[in-house]
């Protein structure tokens, strides 16, 4: 009899990183196969970088079929077409087909640029979101210095990724200043989020008054509660509103460079399957990352519903950083094990946050156990040692996935020391 068969749909930092755990987790009962939409890896976090020139995308990239080979684990770049949860299987881009008996989800977001005119890398904007797109925009901010004009940074409403804005604009504070022509160059932070900080997540720690004191410190001026209604060439139309929603104020922002995060959706593979995904697309899971109507279904990451933390006048998305990623990889793959043992599923991702946003020149980190308020710990802190502490979780993570490593010794030492951890009930 043959082995039961699961395949990771994605090769993002969850799926990379769910293949290697999970085919280590079940080794000997079961095969593991990886479907994505190309043959490579990339460290996303590392993007606002590109878009500067600090780094060259091939420094990012991690080529998987040899690695996923190495540990047994099959591998094709073809992408999913579409996904068939009624019959077990995937329709791949080529026409062909994979069948799984069990499926792990970890696609990431389909990118929502369509849903403002105007809006995007093809269009008027640009983007970090990919390492290509952030490439593209390091020509534009190589033509923004030759040419300085105002700079527009932040995310658009229903984002759900709030730290790479942030980045974005310190980061390019810190360049500009390099080159000698920050004085040239003014900068606007526009945001959903109801207050500087807010992060989707209402605040972790003093994220607000560190967060708002830096952007005051570098004289980049803000606008909260607002909504993007149309770009333009070379400008931006917002609207603002009070916190009942009303209309507060309209705004029309000239730039030279544009960046917001976009909001997210699932990928057209996963759209409109009832019981599967929410009207967004996005992956329906219960407390042990398991489909309600699929139970052979997982999801993690990105593309997993998660409720906003509670109301806001501009729809507000709740972000789901890496180490949350990984504990639920962690409680996915421990819940494999036990369905392949004949046991019913029993760990739960603890869902704690981790996260080093940098500034190019300092950064804020902070702790939120869980992610989710309220919360048993939360903590925000800044200084130069955040950069550093972020080169050095790059190069860290790609020698994780270089590696075909999920979690070494010494970093479950380290998280253990710190009393972090990834599932509920180590």
């Amino acid at each position: 009899m043959s082995h039961p068969h699961i395949v990771v749909l994605g090769a993002g930092l969850g799926g990379t990183i769910a293949a290697y755990e999970i085919a280590s987790a079940t080794k000997g009962k079961a095969r593991v196969s990886v479907v994505n939409k190309g043959d490579d890896y990339w460290f996303v976090p590392s993007n606002p970088w590109v878009a500067v020139g600090w780094r060259e995308p091939e420094a990012l990239q991690v080529h998987l079929p040899p690695v996923m080979e190495k540990h047994g684990i099959a591998f094709t770049g073809t992408g999913a077409r579409k996904v068939d949860p009624a019959n077990n299987r995937i329709e791949l881009n080529d026409d062909s087909y994979i069948d799984y008996d069990y499926l792990v989800i970890a696609t990431g977001p389909d990118l929502a640029w369509d849903e403002i005119d105007g809006f995007g890398p093809d269009r008027n904007t640009v983007s970090i979101c990919e390492t290509a797109s952030a490439e593209q925009a390091r020509a534009r901010f190589e033509e923004l210095c030759a040419n300085p004009r105002p700079v527009v940074v932040g995310a658009a409403q229903g984002a759900s990724c709030y730290g790479p804005a942030y980045e974005m604009a310190m980061i390019l504070d810190t360049e500009l200043k390099k080159r000698g022509i920050r004085h040239k160059v003014p900068m606007t932070f526009i945001t959903p989020e109801p207050y500087i900080g807010h992060l989707g997540l209402d605040g972790v720690g003093d994220t607000k008054g560190l967060l708002e004191s830096e952007m005051r410190d570098r004289h980049i001026k803000w606008v909260t509660n607002a909504k993007v209604d149309s770009v333009e060439t070379d400008t931006i139309h917002i609207t603002e509103v009070n916190d009942d929603g009303s209309e507060k104020k309209r705004h029309d922002l000239d730039f030279g460079w544009c960046m917001l995060m976009p909001p997210f959706r699932g990928i057209p593979a996963l759209m409109g399957l009832e019981g599967l995904v929410n009207p967004r697309g996005f992956v329906l899971v219960d407390e042990h990352q398991r489909n309600p109507k699929y139970s052979n279904v997982f999801g993690l990451g990105v593309c997993i519903a998660i409720p906003p933390t509670g109301p806001t006048p501009v729809p507000v998305g709740v972000p789901k950083t890496g180490f949350m990623i990984e504990s639920m990889v962690t409680a996915i793959a421990q819940n494999l094990k036990e369905i392949l043992d004949g046991q019913e599923p029993t760990h739960e991702a603890s869902w704690n946050a981790i996260c080093l946003a940098d500034f190019g020149d300092g950064g804020v980190a902070f702790v939120a156990k869980p992610q989710i308020p309220p919360r048993n710990t939360n903590w925000a802190s800044e200084g130069k040692w955040v950069h550093l502490a972020k080169i050095g979780f790059e190069k860290y993570f790609l020698r994780k996935i270089r590696k075909g490593e999920s979690e070494p010794f010494y970093e479950k030492l380290a998280l253990h020391v710190l009393g972090i951890k990834k599932l509920t009930m180590d």
